[in-house]
């Protein structure tokens, strides 16, 4: 039997766990006041959790059935309930000596994937594990990025198309993290399937932390936009699989109430989440791992 374990970020399960959640993103340091009221206030307004746990689980049911006898996938989270390091020791106890690891993130940085590697081989005893680092031009996973694309844009003729991912500190172009390299050829590749006429790219959710961070903001282009003249305009955030918070909160509240204020319809398109293609794409990483 071989083991996958798909990774993901995590998620509070309510507002009372917003703080340890918190917490344990920060390497154990409690957040300020200030920080904690901050993102409590983003889970209140989009009801005080996020389905992202929920969705990796649907999505771990169909890469199993996808994937066929011999194969048994678990589901592990980065920053909350299932910790990585506890159901590697599950998997452990279920006889699992050879298994894949895949992150819920098409693209590699350091700071990211490579945080989930780094989870894996702390925890594996007795596990022999490979990895799939990154899955960005995976020809499925362009084609539903492609095909969501054109859903969002059915009596919708956006004017611009904004394709967005998480920020992350600008150090990393330092080090030759291939991460904006990726992005860039994922964005390129969906553009040219489309033949786009504008499409522009833009990071989200930056850290509350004071070094440099990648930009543009999402919210620095809507700004730029509405001085065009742009009316409507589609997100498409093809760093993201998966509806939490970063796609909840910050693009459907925060980015939607910004491009409102500018007199912009802002639309985006529907995160892939169990879409069958992303399941083949899965597939097809952990199969030529």
């Amino acid at each position: 039997m071989i083991g996958v374990l798909l990774m993901a970020y995590g998620t509070p399960r309510g507002l009372d766990e917003v703080e340890a959640f918190y917490t344990h993103i920060r390497g154990g340091r409690a957040p300020s006041a200030e920080l904690l009221a901050n993102l409590r206030a983003r889970y209140e307004a989009i009801g005080g959790r996020t389905p992202l746990l929920d969705i990796t689980r649907q999505q771990a049911c169909a890469l199993e059935m996808a994937l066929g006898a011999g194969y048994r996938v678990f589901v592990g989270m980065k920053h909350w309930h299932p910790y990585i390091g506890d159901v590697v020791a599950d998997m452990e106890a279920a006889s699992i000596r050879e298994a894949v690891a895949v992150a819920l993130a098409p693209h590699y940085s350091a700071l990211s994937v490579g945080a989930y590697i780094d989870a894996v081989s702390r925890a594996a005893a007795s596990i022999q594990f490979r990895f799939v680092k990154s899955w960005h031009l995976q020809p499925a996973y362009l084609q539903a990025v492609a095909s969501h694309v054109l859903d969002a844009c059915k009596n919708f003729a956006p004017e611009a198309v904004v394709f967005t991912a998480h920020s992350l500190p600008r150090r990393i172009l330092e080090q030759g993290d291939p991460y904006v390299d990726q992005l860039q050829a994922t964005a390129h590749a969906v553009a040219d399937r489309l033949d786009l006429s504008r499409c522009l790219f833009s990071f989200q959710s930056a850290g509350a932390t004071p070094e440099p961070w990648l930009g543009p903001d999402i919210l620095a282009i809507i700004d730029q936009l509405a001085a065009e003249g742009v009316r409507r305009m589609l997100v498409a955030p093809i760093g993201f699989i998966s509806d939490h918070l970063e796609i909840l909160y910050d693009l459907d509240v925060q980015a939607r109430q910004r491009a409102d204020e500018r007199g912009i319809e802002l639309r985006r398109t529907e995160s892939l989440n169990t879409d069958p293609k992303l399941i083949q794409a899965l597939k097809s990483g952990v199969l030529e791992s």
